[in-house]
């Protein structure tokens, strides 16, 4: 179901989260048409990368593949290889993201995360411990799909300890009885945590694992009522290391997911240049999700738009395909 809401285009995906996206469906859309403009943008000397940025960063996936079946037909060659061949660098990476799906990306992603020697934790941990139950889902069914692997077998597998039982519980949606009764999970956080000498992490990890946010969310308001801390500060004094930067992504994340991805872009852009990883796995991945929202909450707490953000921070042709993903200046 379609509807515009205060404005923006808001999209309740089968009774799940509504989203908000910046990236929507292009309403006068050709597919062949603009197949055909990719295809003389490729063949032109020197490759025309602006033509491409504009066509690909303004339609949406679905259009996407269409445009690339249309490409196709034309070209008599797969068009995602043709722009591999044409394009580079970081402009390369987020056309190529955005001719996957949301799931195909995330899963995409974990799987680069782990992949080769050395595990990107900062990486597993964003997607993972960022993403509904029902994403997950998704990107669990697209991950055997591609890689023909179990995801919570890759990323145990190549993860430990308590770091790697709160990922495997994370990907295969634990449901511990602790939750049956409100009070008892703020009591159970308290004293797993705070009041006791060591902490209980695989009560924590239970609890952190189930997932339901409106549940959750009251569970963490609560829970002020038990602890000196909240549920942040808590976590900060019990547990360190990956362990903790996974807790902490989850709580704020069950807080205002937006939020989080707000303070990660920030993040990423606050010193000269940008940690363009992140600020392209984020755009790529939210801009058909929720960068609509992010956008707002940027702009609320960081007193400066997303959009002049991104500017500063980034140049060229990679510039211009973020700041189309962006949507639009607050």
């Amino acid at each position: 179901m379609v509807q515009e809401y205060l404005g923006q285009l808001t999209l309740q995906l089968g009774g799940g989260e509504p989203t908000y996206p910046t990236v929507v469906p292009e309403p006068n859309f050709d597919p062949e048409k603009d197949a055909a403009r990719i295809e003389t943008a490729i063949k032109t000397k020197g490759v025309d990368e602006q033509t491409i940025t504009d066509v690909l960063t303004k339609r949406t996936y679905n259009q996407r593949r269409e445009i690339a079946f249309a490409y196709e037909r034309r070209a008599k060659k797969d068009m995602i290889s043709a722009l591999k061949g044409a394009l580079s660098g970081s402009l390369e990476t987020v056309i190529l993201g955005l001719m996957k799906s949301t799931a195909q990306y995330d899963a995409s992603e974990i799987k680069a995360s782990i992949k080769g020697l050395g595990t990107d934790e900062e990486s597993l941990i964003e997607i993972v411990c960022s993403r509904s139950n029902a994403e997950l889902m998704e990107i669990k069914r697209v991950y055997k799909e591609l890689f023909k692997k179990d995801l919570e077998k890759d990323v145990c597998g190549d993860t430990s300890g308590d770091f790697a039982k709160l990922l495997n519980d994370l990907c295969i949606f634990y449901l511990c009885t602790i939750f049956q009764y409100l009070k008892s999970a703020v009591q159970a956080l308290f004293e797993a945590g705070v009041k006791r000498k060591g902490t209980d992490v695989k009560c924590w990890i239970s609890i952190m694992s189930e997932r339901s946010v409106p549940h959750l969310q009251k569970v963490f308001e609560r829970y002020k009522s038990y602890s000196p801390y909240d549920m942040q500060e808590s976590i900060r004094k019990e547990v360190k290391g990956d362990l903790e930067m996974s807790f902490l992504t989850l709580v704020q994340c069950f807080e205002n997911r937006q939020l989080y991805f707000a303070n990660r872009l920030q993040d990423a852009m606050k010193s000269k240049g940008a940690k363009e990883k992140v600020l392209t796995r984020i755009m790529v991945s939210r801009c058909e999700v929720d960068l609509k929202k992010i956008r707002q909450e940027f702009k609320a707490h960081h007193g400066k738009s997303l959009y002049q953000t991104i500017a500063e921070h980034t140049k060229g042709d990679y510039q211009r395909a973020l700041l189309n993903l962006c949507g639009g200046d607050d």
